[in-house]
């Protein structure tokens, strides 16, 4: 729901809005963009509908809901104007916007990975890629290295435990095809945790208690390229690995994410043996400057802090108004 931190940082009088890179304003004539406040994650959250109890009437039609918001889009002035192309729509869900994808392609589209677009549906030249809002509470203990050689004080727990094993020290999540490969590659290694189950309260605590616990987090690409078990990750200080072949990220001009992450190709990462040995041959001090750096840009990947993610937006989708401007005058 990352588009809720959106409408509410464009809520906030202009005195709150601390570093903001965007200004707003409330003469239409003097914007250079304008944000659609559409809640595109529902098509995830509540679709498909289901009736209420003794109803043969839907709750909620997200296509309909679609539909609803093109109509009256396309009435609008300013949409009109420019066929949409200055509109800023954060449409981060996989299925955002499925039925009218063709309606709004124009615009700049805030997505978390080109992944079910067509090549003239998303671009990196117009759109911006936005992390996915992280569902796992941000690590807050020491990066230290202690006498164990244990990375922060939460991670010393069970190293000591389980000594000089990597048990505590890489964290699969399963799904999608890639993740599935990987789960039977790697569900009889005594040094890899595999974690199965659904979403729910209890899940993400022992995600949570997962990811905070362990030295890398494997990130396998599933029904789309990124997930948000990435971000997750990235405030876990939890060193991401992520295995995908192409993949586009967030904020690349400004995260080098070789300081980061581990980028393995997919080949490679089915290959009998290869990840852990590959893991278990990188030291201690080089899982710490991982960690440091992963401190460093986290706030890049919160949603709900100061000068973080929410500005960080705002400010990529200012560098596109040049093309932007150039877009609009090439169509008149």
């Amino acid at each position: 729901m990352g588009e809720w931190y959106l409408f509410k940082d464009l809520l906030k009088p202009e005195s709150e809005r601390f570093g903001s890179p965007v200004q707003k304003v409330l003469d239409p004539e003097e914007a250079d963009f304008f944000y659609v406040p559409f809640f595109s994650s529902l098509s995830l959250i509540v679709n498909p509908a289901r009736p209420a109890s003794g109803s043969d009437k839907p709750l909620y039609s997200d296509e309909e809901n679609q539909v609803a918001l093109i109509e009256w889009l396309e009435e609008q002035v300013y949409w009109k104007r420019n066929n949409g192309r200055d509109h800023v729509i954060m449409a981060s869900d996989p299925n955002a916007f499925y039925k009218v994808i063709d309606k709004v392609k124009y615009s700049v589209l805030l997505v978390c990975d080109f992944g079910r677009l067509k090549e003239d549906q998303g671009s990196l030249v117009k759109d911006v890629i936005v992390p996915y809002s992280h569902r796992i509470n941000t690590y807050s203990g020491d990066i230290s290295v202690d006498s164990s050689w244990a990375i922060g004080s939460a991670k010393s727990y069970i190293f000591n435990c389980i000594r000089n094993s990597l048990c505590s020290s890489l964290l699969l999540f399963v799904g999608g095809k890639i993740r599935d490969l990987l789960f039977q590659l790697l569900e009889n290694e005594e040094d890899v945790i595999i974690k199965h189950g659904t979403q729910s309260r209890e899940s993400r605590r022992a995600a949570s208690h997962g990811m905070h616990t362990s030295k890398f987090c494997l990130n396998p690409a599933g029904d789309t390229p990124s997930a948000c078990r990435l971000f997750d990750s990235i405030v876990s200080l939890c060193v991401p690995v992520i295995v995908s072949d192409s993949i586009e990220l967030p904020f690349e001009d400004v995260v080098d994410y070789r300081k980061i992450a581990i980028f393995v190709e997919s080949n490679a990462v089915l290959k009998p043996e290869f990840l852990v040995s590959m893991l278990r041959g990188i030291t201690t001090e080089r899982i710490l400057e991982y960690q440091k750096e992963l401190n460093e840009v986290k706030r890049y990947f919160q949603y709900g802090v100061p000068n973080g993610t929410v500005n960080e937006i705002w400010r990529q989708v200012a560098q596109k108004f040049p093309f932007i401007k150039l877009s609009i005058n090439r169509d008149r």
